[in-house]
């Protein structure tokens, strides 16, 4: 007997079967005194399916698995089929082909170029984060938390000497000690893993994933990987994961045609091919597929305890029309361009992820205008937890780049985002597509030359860091990589070794301490109470001025920034209360690289009208001056 049941059969058939990867796939089980692996795949449209593997020469006859109706799931129980031995489905289609795919559930693969599934185990994972787990689960409010986001590709932030030969991966292992003693001494809140799930080719990042259901076996096995999530818990870190429901590649190993039929995929091409991308697309109508999808998500929060998952290319999905031509789609059954599957497919499955565990995140990479991405599923909303803020990036980055004398016809480019900030829960992301591609480092991005970037670079960060909204720094930037990231090698850290380097990092090192000890930088970004324009107008001297207030009123912080080259010797600011104001954050100092200059500590409020205010006090702002005072 199977261990699939007419139960399972039924909740998979209607898309809601959430252990669905505890029955599907290869686990090892004991059946009387035998112990082995029960396997088991879905191929409805299939003529045969056999298990191959290393246990038995990879014989493709030797093991001819059962089929179960109605919906085609083949089952085959093997004794003495052990953990770590490679398997394959054998799958002959109905006109005669022989396929061999690797298993769609597999929680374990083998190391790229080799494509088999591996046999593995993880309902027995060890896990030591009580506290953590216990304290995610009894957040009240994730909206009032802090969360500054590093984001890190493990094969390429830093790798082994000598790794020409073998590529030099750090294990899961060794990365959970290396970057949890790294993100801490920084001051980040979570990391953003990237490549996470298995992929065969290193050149996607992890973007083309074969392996839905298992840690990449770049870095170690799916024990290490809750190692490592279990290590950086007991360290406080949050993890995220990036998750790909967009699309798979056409591997002949993996999802794409899988038992000779467009299974996964969308069968008319129009829908379910990427041109651009060359991928496929997976079919969000199919009630099997989803299941598919939702159990993945599933696994990753509540198996290996991740606390959140960051959804690619989320637009892809939601447009039928994304990336095509006319004549490359089909239109929705009211004529529109809306998928209305992946639409209900987000609602289930941000309702399901957030609901069934509380504290964990879904954030989607949503580069469009689409309404209520984060907004409840009562108000026609996708229910995602945050979305990422790309037209700030995108405007900010426009601003940043140009030289100083062209920004004061640009001046809007960095107040815009404030005028639909509380329309969604943002992230505010520098993330890794904007160090790729010939678009340049964040440091080369920078107008002028020498120490001119690096003070530019400064007050970009510190307006993000003030600005609404949570925030996300590609691994690199906050010491200024001169090179664009590429997977094929690690970050230059030897560049920490040149003055200017050390002290962008020194200072990224403490904006990100003044995020962590003032909660008016983050408990109320989505509230318009927690935001106010001291000056946004002030185009002329590309000075920006704002205050960020906390929920008690009590140590709000105001932020001046002069985006300028040009010394403001009798630069006065507005500020709403007459007030004790003191300085926290000086620019200026030798240690970030700055003149010099000996501010005071405190300044009083005076009754001198500026900026509409009736109070204001004096405070001379250098080249690039940074200052914020708390009050």
């Amino acid at each position: 007997m199977g261990n699939i049941t007419e139960y399972d059969m039924y909740l998979f058939g209607t898309g809601v079967h959430y252990d669905i990867y505890k029955k599907l796939g290869a686990h090892p089980e004991k059946r009387g005194r035998v112990s082995g692996v029960n396997f088991a795949v879905w191929a409805p449209n299939a003529a045969k399916v056999y298990v191959i593997g290393s246990f038995n020469e990879w014989d493709e006859t030797e093991y001819e698995m059962e089929r179960l109706e109605p919906n085609g799931i083949y089952e085959l129980f093997i004794p003495k089929v052990k953990i770590g031995d490679l398997y394959k489905f054998l799958i002959e289609t109905k006109d005669g082909r022989k396929l061999y795919k690797a298993d769609p559930y597999a929680n374990s693969a083998e190391l790229r170029p080799g494509t088999a599934s591996r046999v593995a185990d993880i309902s027995k994972l060890k896990w030591s984060d009580d506290v953590w787990m216990r304290e995610r689960i009894g957040t009240q409010n994730i909206y009032e938390k802090p969360m500054n986001i590093y984001e890190v590709h493990p094969g390429s932030w830093k790798r082994h000497a000598g790794y020409e030969k073998d590529n030099g991966f750090y294990t899961y292992r060794e990365m959970a000690v290396e970057i949890a003693a790294y993100v801490k001494a920084m001051g980040y809140t979570h990391v953003e893993l990237m490549g996470m799930s298995e992929y065969p080719f290193d050149g996607s990042w992890g973007y083309q994933v074969t392996g839905y259901y298992a840690p990449t076996s770049r870095y170690g096995s799916p024990e290490d990987f809750a190692w490592m999530v279990n290590y950086f818990h007991k360290k406080k870190i949050g993890v995220i994961l990036d998750w790909v429901p967009a699309h798979f590649p056409r591997d002949a190993h993996g999802l794409a045609e899988f038992d000779g039929t467009c299974l996964y995929e969308y069968a008319d091409t129009r829908k379910g091919e990427h041109p651009d991308w060359g991928t496929k697309i997976f079919d969000y109508g199919k009630t099997e597929v989803k299941n598919f999808l939702l159990g993945s998500a599933l696994m990753w929060v509540e198996q290996f305890h991740v606390d959140g998952l960051r959804v690619d290319a989320v637009a892809s999905m939601l447009y039928l029309d994304y990336g095509k031509k006319d004549g490359q789609w089909v239109a929705n059954e009211y004529g529109g361009n809306e998928n209305l599957e992946a639409i209900e497919l987000f609602k289930h499955l941000n309702t399901l992820i957030c609901g069934r565990n509380n504290g964990a995140v879904m954030i989607a990479e949503e580069s469009t205008a689409w309404p209520r991405v984060t907004g409840n599923v009562v108000d026609n909303g996708l229910n995602f937890s945050y979305k990422w803020n790309m037209g700030w990036m995108h405007d900010f980055l426009d601003y940043m780049k140009l030289d100083p004398y062209f920004r004061k016809d640009n001046h809007n480019k960095m107040t815009f985002a404030m005028s639909y900030n509380y329309s969604e829960k943002y992230i505010l992301v520098l993330s890794h597509d904007e160090v790729v591609h010939l678009k340049c480092s964040m440091l080369n991005k920078m107008p002028g030359l020498g120490i001119d970037k690096f003070r530019n670079l400064m007050c970009g960060y510190t307006y993000m860091m003030g600005h609404p909204g949570k925030k996300l720094l590609f691994m690199g930037s906050e010491f200024g990589q001169l090179r664009e990231w590429s997977e094929e090698r690690e970050l230059d850290w030897d560049l920490l070794d040149v003055p200017e380097h050390a002290q962008l990092h020194d200072f990224v090192k403490e904006l990100n301490r003044l995020y962590l000890k003032y909660p008016s930088m983050y408990q109320l970004d989505d509230h318009p109470e927690g935001f106010e324009w001291i000056n946004a107008d002030d185009c002329f001297r590309n000075i920006f001025s704002f205050v960020r207030h906390g929920k008690t009123g009590r140590n709000s912080l105001l932020f001046v920034i002069n985006f300028s080259p040009m010394e403001r010797a009798d630069y006065r600011v507005g500020v709403p209360k007459k007030k004790r104001y003191t300085l926290v954050l000086d620019g200026s100092e030798e240690r970030f690289g700055g003149s010099g200059t000996k501010h005071p500590e405190i300044y009083m409020a005076e009754a001198q009208a500026c900026d509409g205010r009736d109070y204001s006090f004096a405070y001379p702002l250098d080249p690039y001056g940074i200052a914020v005072f708390k009050f």
